[in-house]
């Protein structure tokens, strides 16, 4: 990781000429003069549905909330790759983060364990999993903001070919985040460690067999070229993190703090709708491009949820033992995960 900065704070400058600023205050009428200026790093490109569907309706709830206009200036993984975003975040070097659990799981395993908890956005907040992980992260320089679901069900695989029998991905390369590694073993496949942008030479060459993605931006990356089939049964759920630096936070104003708040409350109750619709119309677009639903058979597919639950805790468990037992055990204790 430290190869990309050697904790040199001089990323401050790089690409920002190329970076795109999201500026409130013109859109408002208001003086930039008068702003509160933030910078953001995000896992995925602006024009990839999880940043356009969530980044820019955020700012705006802000803004709405908030006693000042905020200019937000965004960068991609083009500017620090989505597997190495939490560091400068923690360093200062930028606000604020948005981002996967999965991607920074070699420092944290709680971003990705919410994964495996229940996907009520209300409860997750009543019920104290947001507090645990808030709490969580604060050992660490970060505060929690949000969690943002992407739809009711969070994932699926997608394969070069069908399935025809228990295991369904047996002998098969699988691309995967650590948070399906444990379900791509369990149903016979091998995981494999790609980068988003990479998955559809690696699929194109054959170097994978599928990839286990969520719900939405299989058509954004145009997989329906090189692949033919969307697999059912879907699972699990997709909990994406905003975040920000904790210096940066402690240094705000307290009516801007609760505009942060509100609106990270307020986006976690939009996006799982949001999502829902857009996962349905992505699965009927893919099929008119020429995919195939091919079917796990019904008694694995009838374990697919704990297999992924119990994946999750586990894989959680590598980085960040001693509180993703006390988060399960949370969890669990509330009805809100197996």
């Amino acid at each position: 990781m430290t190869k990309h900065f050697g904790i040199n704070l001089g990323l401050k400058a790089i690409k920002y000429s190329a970076v795109v600023a999201l500026t409130a205050a013109s859109l408002f009428g208001v003086a930039k003069a008068s702003a509160e200026n933030f910078t953001l790093i995000s896992g995925w490109p602006q024009n990839f549905p999880f940043y356009e569907q969530v980044g820019p309706r955020f700012i705006e709830l802000v803004n709405k909330e908030a006693s000042k206009p905020i200019t937000v200036t965004v960068s991609g993984p083009d500017t620090v790759p989505s597997f190495e975003q939490l560091q400068p975040v923690q360093a200062g070097v930028f606000d604020m983060l948005y981002t996967h659990g999965a991607y920074h799981s070699g420092t944290s395993g709680i971003g990705l364990a919410v994964d495996a908890v229940e996907n009520d956005p209300v409860r997750r907040r009543t019920e104290g999993i947001f507090d645990f992980m808030d709490a969580h992260y604060k050992t660490k320089g970060i505060k929690l903001l949000a969690m943002p679901s992407i739809g009711t069900k969070g994932f699926g695989f997608y394969l070069r070919e069908p399935i025809t029998a228990e295991k369904g991905l047996q002998g098969r390369k699988i691309r995967g985040t650590v948070t399906y590694h444990p379900l791509i073993q369990q149903l016979g496949g091998a995981p494999v460690n790609l980068p988003p942008g990479d998955i559809y030479t690696g699929l194109q060459r054959g170097t994978v067999d599928g990839a286990a993605w969520a719900l939405v931006g299989a058509e954004n990356y145009k997989w329906y070229e090189v692949i033919n089939y969307i697999a059912k049964p879907t699972f699990g759920q997709l909990s994406l993190l905003i975040m920000m630096n904790l210096d940066r936070w402690n240094s705000l104003a307290p009516d801007m703090q609760a505009a942060l708040t509100e609106a990270g409350r307020l986006i976690e109750l939009e996006s799982i709708a949001v999502f829902d619709k857009m996962q349905v119309d992505e699965e009927l677009s893919l099929q008119t491009k020429g995919m195939k639903i091919t079917e796990f058979k019904p008694a694995e597919a009838a374990r697919f949820e704990q297999m992924f639950s119990d994946g999750v805790w586990s894989v959680a468990a590598k980085a960040s033992k001693t509180d993703t037992e006390k988060m399960r055990a949370l969890a669990k204790s509330k009805g809100m995960s197996q």
